[in-house]
């Protein structure tokens, strides 16, 4: 027996229809959002070192070997690691996965036990100048990972019981996985639980890996969601492309050996299996037709092939997990499957064929958006509901959209829409739009407060927005022929940074900032992270974030708020914070003002605190009334140094304005450095 790679031509026809119906979104199952705080309008600023970009930041290619060599310095270093990181004597750390920028700062992500148990939640990124140093760390949880108990006080049935029942729309459900015990750490207070998986089918025919985690005390069903990540696309027009196949003696089959080893199989219209790999006695695969079932293997080959090579050579990733192991791809499931989807049990992606098994969902952003769920697995692991899910599918969006541009492909050319060669309205329209999200009549453009209750596919759209944003700024502009029109949540003008490095900020963000209980807050707080080190504190970058995520009404502006200087009033009193005790004030005294007080009054903070995430800020009115600007929304930074907007029209402008912040955790200390409202 023989082997090797080769290059093969696969021709498609150059008219060749592209009709798919494609899901708009699985319907979500949970309706909670899992965060490690209140999502605000207003999070926490990013920390800030010296204001400038730090050199090496981007992380550097790791071949298999030196990956893994590191992750064993990890190991090894864990038990210290913990103990700098002030953990209990029950808790261990697990490494997960590890990158390392061009300047040698580490970057080493670990899951947590107590005693012996997984910690739900309880994931950790630290970074230092060694695999497991902690200069700095993120946290998906701050509470204290110290449980009242750990034995268990109902029955494990219980806990299988309340899973079947969360699943009993779906066909066929089954326990997957019997309850086992965790500590349940991604909301409130960490307690000892059981994590049922439920399979079976969903409603549409996809499979169903649903997790649900139930209180080992009282029973009560705490958190559910489901682990099978969904997705839309098309078969696109991509024309006659290249494809890495392996030859063994007389026979070729479509698999990658320069790719990790990825391959493509048929599942011929089954729903379980890993199918038959693709194979035949020539190397040329399909004809452009959908009848011809090779065509849909060849588009998935080839879509997995890019995202590969998009994610290797664009931010120094080798596969998935970085390991230079490939994932494999199934087409042909089930019977008029009108959809695709992640699965992490099979590390696979798996495609439908459409209304009618016409119209194969195998196209290029499709495979992206798929494989990036892998990716966010491996890294983040963004829980799949609330607005965490959100994140999750809209990083699948993000990279589906880079990637279709990476691809430079004619037939297909880079664009922010999704399904856009899909007929699905029956008039020509795109199934979704990243620049103005809400014109699929169901995605939301801008972030409100029960956003995290909406389908994953939908709560998406904000973010969705911000990278369309970040990447090419508001307003009308054509690109590839495509016209696009953004707006912005407060009608300021945002100006693009550029895709290339936007795309460059939202994966170290993914890869370094986030963690499984990530929401909008946290990833405002992360990508500024990102972007600081990046391209420094001061740049225009930085502000370009800043401008974005308060365009979808996440954090505010910069300084300059696009108002104008304005007439500001100041405090420069410093106002000690007690540590986990009364709140605290500092007033400003407005006067010589008119009438009310404007809808955009700008309030800046300049508090330090060894821990930000600690504190809830209030703005409180001559009269009394209180604005929130702040309510606890984690993270790991200290400071805060922010610009808020405030709606204060319904207050009168003079009188005495108070800033009130109070310390709700123990550890941590600071103070009130000084604040101002400023009048536009």
């Amino acid at each position: 027996m023989r082997s090797r790679s080769s290059h093969r031509r696969t021709p498609h026809s150059t008219h060749r229809r592209a009709a798919a119906v494609a899901l708009a979104g699985v319907a979500a199952l949970i309706a909670t959002a899992v965060q490690s705080g209140t999502a605000t309008a207003a999070p926490e600023q990013a920390p800030a070192a010296a204001g400038k970009a730090k050199p090496g930041a981007e992380s550097v290619k790791l071949t298999p070997a030196q990956r893994a060599a590191l992750i064993r310095e990890a190991d090894a270093a864990k038990a210290e690691t913990a103990k700098d990181l002030g953990l209990g004597a029950k808790e261990k750390l697990v490494v997960r996965d590890v990158l390392k920028d061009r300047d040698g700062t580490v970057h080493v992500r670990y899951e947590r036990t107590y005693d012996g148990l997984p910690v739900l939640g309880g994931d950790l990124v630290v970074q230092g100048d060694t695999a497991g140093e902690a200069d700095t760390v993120v946290k998906a949880t701050r509470s204290a990972v110290k449980p009242a108990t750990t034995t268990a006080a109902v029955p494990a049935a219980r806990a299988e019981r309340q899973a079947l029942a969360a699943a009993e729309e779906a066909g066929g459900a089954g326990v997957d996985r019997a309850p086992r015990k965790v500590i349940w750490a991604a909301k409130g207070t960490p307690v000892v639980a059981y994590e049922t998986v439920v399979g079976g089918l969903q409603h549409d025919g996809t499979p169903q890996e649903l997790h649900v985690v139930t209180d080992a005390t009282t029973g009560e069903k705490l958190y559910e969601w489901e682990a099978i990540r969904n997705g839309t696309g098309h078969t696109v027009y991509s024309g006659t492309v290249d494809l890495t196949t392996t030859q063994s003696e007389s026979s070729y089959n479509l698999t990658d050996g320069a790719r990790g080893g990825h391959r493509t199989y048929n599942l011929n219209r089954g729903t379980s299996g890993t199918g038959t790999l693709f194979s035949g006695p020539d190397d040329v695969w399909g004809n452009g037709s959908p009848s011809n079932a090779e065509s849909a293997g060849a588009d998935a080959h080839y879509g997995a092939a890019l995202t590969w090579d998009y994610y290797k050579n664009v931010h120094g990733r080798d596969g998935i997990r970085g390991d230079g192991v490939g994932a494999y791809s199934r087409v042909h499931y089930g019977n008029n499957y009108v959809n695709a989807f992640w699965s992490d049990s099979c590390f696979c992606m798996t495609y439908g064929d459409g209304s009618g098994n016409a119209n194969p969902l195998t196209s290029i952003d499709v495979a992206a958006h798929e494989m990036t769920h892998g990716l966010t697995s491996n890294t983040a692991g963004l829980i799949y509901s609330g607005e965490s899910g959100g994140l999750n599918e809209a990083t699948s969006d993000i990279f589906g959209a880079t990637v279709e541009f990476y691809a430079d492909n004619s037939s297909d050319v880079g664009d922010y829409l999704i399904g856009e060669e899909i007929d699905i309205n029956g008039d020509g329209t795109p199934l979704r739009y990243m620049d103005r999200p809400s014109k699929d009549g169901a995605s939301k453009d801008y972030w409100y407060s029960g956003i995290g209750n909406v389908d994953v596919h939908y709560s998406s759209g904000p973010a969705n927005h911000f990278f369309y944003l970040l990447s090419e700024g508001s307003g009308t502009k054509t690109i590839n022929g495509v016209t696009y029109d953004s707006p912005t949540s407060d009608g300021l003008p945002v100006t693009g940074i550029g895709r290339a490095k936007a795309e460059k900020i939202w994966f170290r963000a993914l890869t370094t900032k986030f963690t499984s209980t990530t929401n909008y807050a946290g990833a405002r707080t992360g990508t500024l992270a990102a972007t600081g080190e990046l391209y420094g504190t001061d740049s225009a970058e930085y502000k370009g974030v800043q401008h974005a995520w308060a365009a979808i009404n996440v954090g505010s502006r910069p300084g300059d708020g696009g108002g104008g200087d304005g007439t500001t009033f100041e405090s420069t009193t410093d106002v000690a914070i007690p540590d986990f005790g009364s709140a605290v004030t500092s007033s400003i005294a407005v006067t010589g003002r008119t009438g009310n007080a404007p809808s955009n009054l700008r309030v800046t903070v300049d508090i330090e605190h060894t821990w930000s995430g600690d504190l809830v800020v209030d703005l409180l009115a001559p009269d009394g009334t209180a604005y929130n600007l702040r309510n606890r929304t984690g993270g790991s930074a200290d400071d805060i140094k922010e610009t808020y907007t405030v709606n204060a029209s319904s207050e009168t402008a003079n009188g005495t304005w108070q800033l009130r912040v109070q310390d709700r955790a123990r550890y941590d200390t600071g103070h009130i450095s000084g604040w101002k409202l400023t009048f536009p």
